[in-house]
């Protein structure tokens, strides 16, 4: 941990005082007994200085200590910046680097504002993280936890799978996660993660964080979550390292109380069943309670968190039986007639195909490059307001790009409407996406549904009709495109696309649309995106008659 305060000043009065009183008593030369006291002074101040010496030796030896593992990090990160970054651990880590370590280590630095580093430093630290950054970093380590169900040290020790840059959280690191926990009032999450920090400093770990800081979180998140008997040990456990801390004497009392009553209202329930007639009571107040917890579930949420891990429904294998891969040519178009794309079908109900090999490799890049420099955080329409907004549960960056923009856009464009059959004048701009870490988009519509009356309104192309994805980079780990309420899940998969029709023909919403984009655990995720409008497509996709076809 790098010191944030600087000794110089206080060395520099010292010596400045010390000066000052000799310069009073200026009649030295006339008393040996008082230049005896001079030299007394004198020693005094070459051991100040000595020891100011070693203070700026030893801060000279954290920099470069710090510089040499920032070099050694940075160099194993350029070989693979998207790599090395697709680690949730390493962006973490980064984020916590820039906002926070970066700034101690300004202060850490001795020198006056016009200093080449500590100018460019300060100019620099106004583009860096902020403190929402290292937060929204943490709380997207605590989602990739609770939806892949990793566990604590899982995580801590960089065990993840596929992962080519391996790297370990320290106790501060963990300690920091279960922090940001406890501000939200999450004490699971609190738990865990102060219960990771202790075990790391059981095992011999240096820290600056004591034992006894974390047992007072620990202690105090276990409580919270009603386990009371468990509190009360790790709580006597912080007073055997600190018996003084008066919290934990008042915390020790206090849970004994409460276990007290605890036992003697568990002996009073017991008597109550003994009694004629109690026993079928307790039964039902048994079955209440379990309805009561069945209804405060959300299943989509579980059914979504399952297909994330690959946990999904699996098809009946006469289902199975009639999904099949095929050479598309799209009613002859002339196109590719003589070199018709790789159709696979993904799911039946509802339809969902996969397009294999439809973006090349140098498309890819050249619709990144056009992207990068624009991205921006994603927003979603209120559904109450139309306006547009950020939300905690779509977490990536994205940007728009035309057709006039750049010849390959429009190529691109042109491949979609041809191998659809659908108008792409009324459709959207290409959309092009980048998932953070933790990256995602829970569970939503593509479509407006009847209670958004507005939701296009101002396009003035109709509802969205049909939805077109790009997967532009492989992903490691996680990142799938589920369909929580049929149990679809289609893995990422480069230069390969997947379409779907959001609404049926006779223009009703096909609910069954409802999809998700699971948190990215390990990897980089790149996509791009195309909504197509109803409009235009009169002619191309005829309305039926069945409000369901």
């Amino acid at each position: 941990m790098l010191w944030t305060r600087m000794e110089l000043p206080c060395w520099c009065l010292l010596l400045l005082s010390s000066l000052q009183s000799l310069s009073a008593n200026n009649d030295f030369f006339t008393s040996i007994g008082q230049m005896t006291d001079l030299l007394y002074t004198e020693k005094d101040l070459v051991t100040s200085l000595k020891d100011y010496i070693r203070a700026e030796e030893n801060k000279l030896e954290r920099v470069k200590r710090w510089a040499d593992k920032l070099d050694s990090l940075t160099a194993t990160a350029m070989q693979d910046p998207e790599g090395f970054l697709g680690h949730p651990v390493n962006a973490f880590k980064l984020m916590k680097r820039l906002n926070t370590e970066w700034g101690d280590l300004e202060s850490l630095v001795l020198s006056d504002t016009t200093d080449g580093f500590i100018s460019n430093l300060t100019i620099q630290r106004q583009h860096f993280p902020t403190e929402e950054d290292q937060t929204g970093a943490a709380k997207a380590l605590l989602r990739l936890q609770d939806t892949y169900n990793l566990d604590a040290n899982t995580i801590s020790t960089g065990n993840l799978p596929g992962v080519k840059h391996k790297s370990q959280m320290t106790v501060e690191d963990c300690y920091e996660l279960g922090k940001i926990a406890y501000s939200d009032a999450d004490y699971y999450h609190t738990e865990l993660w102060m219960a990771q920090a202790l075990k790391q400093l059981d095992e011999g770990e240096e820290s600056t964080i004591d034992k006894v800081t974390v047992l007072d979180y620990l202690s105090y998140s276990i409580y919270q979550q009603g386990e009371i008997e468990r509190a009360l040990k790790y709580t006597l456990r912080l007073l055997e390292l600190d018996p003084e801390h008066q919290r934990a004497k008042g915390n020790v009392k206090y849970f004994e109380f409460q276990l007290e009553k605890l036992q003697k209202a568990a002996e009073e329930k017991a008597q109550k069943q003994e009694e004629p007639g109690a026993r079928d009571t307790t039964e039902k107040e048994e079955k209440k309670k379990k309805s009561k917890q069945a209804f405060s579930l959300i299943p989509e949420r579980r059914k979504y968190e399952m297909l994330c891990r690959g946990e999904g429904i699996r098809m009946t294998p006469r289902r199975q039986s009639r999904l099949f891969c095929r050479y598309y040519d799209n009613n002859r178009h002339p196109k590719y007639l003589l070199a018709p794309v790789k159709q696979q079908d993904e799911w039946d109900r509802p339809y969902i195909v996969r397009y294999l090999d439809v973006i090349s490799d140098a498309e890819i890049e050249k619709v990144k490059q056009l992207a990068k420099p624009r991205l921006r955080r994603a927003t979603i329409s209120n559904p109450v307001t139309g306006v547009l907004e950020t939300a905690p549960y779509r977490i990536s960056k994205s940007a728009w790009l035309t057709g006039y923009e750049d010849p390959v856009i429009e190529r691109i464009n042109e491949r979609i409407e041809d191998i659809t059959g659908l108008e792409m004048d009324t459709a959207e701009e290409l959309q092009v996406a980048n998932y953070g870490v933790g990256g995602q988009y829970e569970p939503h519509f593509d479509f407006g549904r009847k209670d958004e009356p507005d939701a296009f309104k101002e396009l003035g192309t109709g509802n969205r009709i049909a939805t077109w994805l790009f997967y532009m980079s492989d992903v490691t780990a996680g990142g799938a495109t589920v369909f929580p309420d049929v149990g679809a899940a289609v893995w990422p998969q480069k230069g390969t696309a997947v379409f779907w029709y959001n609404l049926f023909a006779s223009g009703e919403g096909d609910y069954s649309t409802r999809h998700a984009a699971c948190p990215v655990l390990v990897g980089n995720k790149w996509v791009s995106n195309k909504w197509i409008h109803e409009r235009g497509q009169e002619w191309r996709r005829p309305c039926a008659l069945n409000e369901t076809e």
